[in-house]
Order: C-alpha cells, then structure tokens, then sequence
C-alpha cells in the first residue's frame, strides 16, 4: 500500500493585531504594577525572613524567656542591594543581652554588596556606559527610592572593581605555567603605549602574562614588561618562542632577558605589509606573492632565504626601499621553517593575530570611554579588558603539535651553542 505524502502550506498564516493606544497605555501600567508587586513582595519576604531571624535570637513575642540572647529593638531605615541599585526597606533590630546590636542573617544575605558588584561590572563589560548604567536596569516603581545608579556612583564603583582587576593581573604567579611560546604587542592610547605580553603553554593555553604601560614600544619598557614576568615566576631556564611584531626595542629586551635561549620569530603579516608599503600598487600582488611563497612551510629555510634575496635584488633598482625591507630581519622571518614547524600550528605562530585579536578585545571593551585622563586609567581599563577576554579563550590551532615545537627549540638552541663554542674555539 503507497503512502501519501500529505501537503503542507508553504508559509504560516499571518495574524496582525492592532492595538489602540489606550489598551497599550495600559500594558505598560501593568507591566508597572507587576514590578511594584513584585518589589513588595520581595520586601515582605524580606521582613518575614527578618522576623524569624530574630525570633530565634528573642524568642516569641510577648513571652518571657530567660535564656533569650537578645531583645527586640524596633527598625530603622536601612538599604539592600537589588537588581543592580540600592534600594531602602525597614530594617528589624535586635539587641544583645549583654549589650551591641546584633546582625540578621537574613539582612546581611540581602544588603551584600557583591551582587551590586557583579551587576556594574557586566553592564560595562557589555558595552552599556555609565551614563546609561540607570536605563540598563529593569524599572522600579516611583514610590522605591534607589540610589548607586547614578553616573558618578557607577564610575566610582568600576574604578574600585578595575583596580582589583588590575592587581590581579600584574601580582598572579606564573611559575606554575608550562610555556612555549610568548607573543608581545603594543596597544597606542594617544601619547601612551600599553604593551601585553601573552603566553602559549604545552596544552596550547593562552594566558596573559602582564601589561605595562609607557611612552613609546621601546625597549626599558619591554624590558621591564620581561623582568616582572620573570619575578613572578616564569622560567627563564628552557627555550622560548618569541613572535613580535619585529619592533627591535623588544628583540633588545628579548636578548637581554633570555639571552640565547630567547628564539625570535617575526610576524610574516607585517613584514610582507611593511614591504608592500614601499611599493606602488601595480606591483604589490606579485611581490606579496613571491613572499607568501617563500614564506611556505614546506619551504626549507635556506631555499626561502634564497627566494627572498633573489625577490630583494629585483627590486634593488627601481624600489631600493622595499629592498631593504625585504632584507631587514630576514632570517628571524623564517624563525618557523628552520624549526621545521608546518600544519596548524605554522598558521597560528607565523603571525601575531592571536595577540592582535586580543587587542581587538581590549578595544572593544574601552571603546565608549571618550578621554583618557592619565596612564593609571589606561592601565586599569586595559588589565580588566584582557581578564574579562580571558574568560573565553580557547586552545590555539595546532595545539597537539606543540611537543614537537618544543623538541625543536631545543635542538635549535643546542646546535646554535656548538655552533658558538666551536667559533669562539
């Protein structure tokens, strides 16, 4: 027997309701009268909770107990924290026997401030100003009085909570991460240069390692930014992967720091940027393509080294600024073929993008506030920034080949040492 397949209309049937204005009027006033019930509710539970509190602590009312603690003291105006703002309620008291007053379990649950905390800090990691902190927030009725809603008592707030955040970042202990890899770069707040240094362990883990902030990406700075994740405990004892941007004030620092042991690998994307800068624009795709061809993997460092030169030397004539280009730090460009690094792995380290997306968190998280007052404020906005993006890190691609990176290192800093020794022999 043949089944029949059954037809079904193409698109739902539409149905429009329209709405007088007085009916929606009136929506809205029930949408009102739901909050205030709801807030008195809350506040009657709150009250009811209190009363027990403090029938344990005094017994029953109107009935005589010797062994009571304390005694019934009235109430007093008093706030908690709900829904992100404080709110005033009628607080119950009691009075202990012997004399002080005593503290409602239930009250103190209601008046702590972590959740007024907690609220302030999402609203402004979602993007919301603190200006338009209030507006955020779910509506209460008129006859609440609410404070800590206010432009100024929100900024006050996240100040507090930013310069927590920023302790956190620059005192938490590194000496139990397992790194490989280290990523440095620079953020530009106008005159001030905020540099963040993030690591890559042997389970391809991101963690930021520091922030630290001056005047230019030069290499007191970096060098500084080094220093304090080595006092905290990262060791400077085994080989290092290093990917910069190929500033030489970190390079400077980098050697400085690790020495010999402090492998440097330029970012491929912004020297092949940097040398189509010198270019006109007819000839930038084919000399992009030449570098990306020697930049391949499968490409021995040697025969890319010999593309690149070959590249420099045609362009040596007409463009003898994109020769040199080509030329400076040619060797450190090519850090991933000498190693041998190829697959997943190749495309997360030849460039910097894990760190520059990174930045583009930061950015995002800064991006409503309109003037910066001083380097303070730069670091506490930025050391909140990289914590809260954190949060959603994930393990880089190719992170299963980073046992073999860590064999390479090893064997490229140890032949670069006999290679030294029998020199200086």
């Amino acid at each position: 027997m043949k089944k029949r397949a059954t037809s079904r209309p193409s698109c739902q049937p539409r149905v429009e309701v329209q709405l007088p204005l007085p009916v929606l009027g009136r929506l809205r006033a029930v949408r009102d009268g739901f909050f205030e019930l709801c807030v008195q509710v809350g506040e009657q539970a709150l009250a009811a909770l209190m009363e027990q509190d403090r029938t344990e602590l005094c017994g029953p009312k109107w009935v005589h107990d010797r062994a009571r603690r304390a005694v019934r003291g009235g109430s007093t105006a008093s706030e908690i924290t709900l829904g992100g703002r404080r709110m005033q309620v009628r607080r119950l008291r009691a009075t202990a026997v012997e004399g002080g007053e005593v503290a409602l379990p239930s009250f103190l649950w209601a008046t702590e401030r972590d959740p007024l905390n907690a609220q302030t800090w999402r609203a402004i990691a979602a993007g919301v100003s603190t200006r338009k902190y209030a507006a955020s927030l779910d509506p209460v009725p008129a006859t609440v009085t609410e404070r800590a809603t206010s432009r100024s008592a929100v900024s006050r707030r996240f100040v507090a909570l930013s310069q927590q955040q920023l302790t956190r970042c620059l005192s938490r202990p590194l000496g139990d991460l397992d790194l490989r890899v280290v990523m440095i770069d620079g953020i530009d707040f106008h005159d001030h240069m905020i540099l963040i240094a993030l690591g890559i362990d042997t389970q391809g883990r991101k963690h930021v390692l520091g922030v630290r902030e001056g005047t230019t990406e030069n290499s007191a700075v970096a060098g500084a930014l080094l220093s304090d994740v080595v006092d905290r405990g990262l060791e400077v004892e085994q080989p290092l992967l290093f990917v910069i941007d190929g500033a030489k004030a970190l390079r400077t620092a980098i050697r400085r720091v690790w020495g010999a042991l402090g492998v440097v690998h330029r970012c491929q994307v912004h020297k092949v940027r940097n040398v189509l800068e010198h270019l006109p624009e007819a000839l930038r795709p084919a000399v992009a393509r030449a570098m990306r061809q020697a930049y391949d993997p499968a490409t021995s460092a040697a025969s890319a080294a010999r593309q690149l030169e070959r590249l420099a030397r045609s362009l040596d004539p007409d463009h003898p600024g994109a020769a040199a280009s080509v030329r400076e730090g040619l060797a450190e460009t090519l850090t991933l073929n000498t190693l041998g690094i190829t697959g997943a792995l190749w495309k997360t380290l030849r460039s910097t993008n894990p760190i520059e997306n990174l930045n583009g968190g930061v950015g995002l998280f800064t991006r409503n506030v309109r003037r910066w007052r001083n380097g303070a404020m730069i670091l506490r906005w930025v050391g909140s920034a990289v914590l809260e993006a954190e949060q959603t890190f994930r393990r880089v691609r190719g992170f299963r080949e980073m046992p073999a990176l860590t064999n390479a290192l090893h064997q490229h800093v140890g032949s670069s040492a006999a290679k030294e020794s029998r020199h200086v022999a």
